[in-house]
């Protein structure tokens, strides 16, 4: 599995697994007008077949965000998901953020875990925050105090 920068022969690869992903996604042509909007866009590899990405951004002089996250379910549980976290992480560290932030339904247990493994923290909950009317719990990672950067 390699872990690289998106090119935009990606996208309807990307689209396809934002659709498996998630109830509510992001339309294709906003993930076309963030790549050119430069934000961070990295995808997971295996046998140059996209099996997943994430998307992040700096938010704030030292907010970073984590806009997306996702894998094929098909690749599920295999390191992807995490490879892709990591090095999110690693690259906001280097540029100097003090806290990522992040979004997830409140209904999605599975990736609140995820994200507390990695000393993601929850925040608060946004109720309503979905055109589904789900919840939203708002997770962050302060860098400098978690040993991450």
């Amino acid at each position: 599995m390699i872990i690289r920068k998106f090119v935009p022969t990606d996208l309807k690869r990307v689209f396809e697994i934002e659709n498996m992903s998630f109830d509510q996604s992001y339309g294709i042509n906003m993930f076309q007008q963030l790549y050119e909007m430069g934000i961070g866009f990295l995808v997971a590899e295996e046998d140059d077949y996209v099996i997943g990405y994430v998307m992040f951004w700096i938010k704030y002089e030292y907010q970073g965000h984590i806009i997306s996250i996702a894998v094929d379910k098909n690749f599920r549980r295999q390191g992807a998901g995490t490879h892709l976290l990591v090095k999110a992480i690693s690259i906001l560290s280097l540029l100097k953020i003090d806290t990522i932030y992040l979004e997830v339904n409140e209904n999605n247990t599975g990736a609140v875990e995820f994200y507390k493994k990695f000393n993601f923290q929850i925040d608060r909950v946004v109720p309503g925050y979905y055109e589904s009317g789900d919840g939203a719990i708002i997770m962050y990672l302060p860098l400098r105090k978690s040993g991450v950067s």
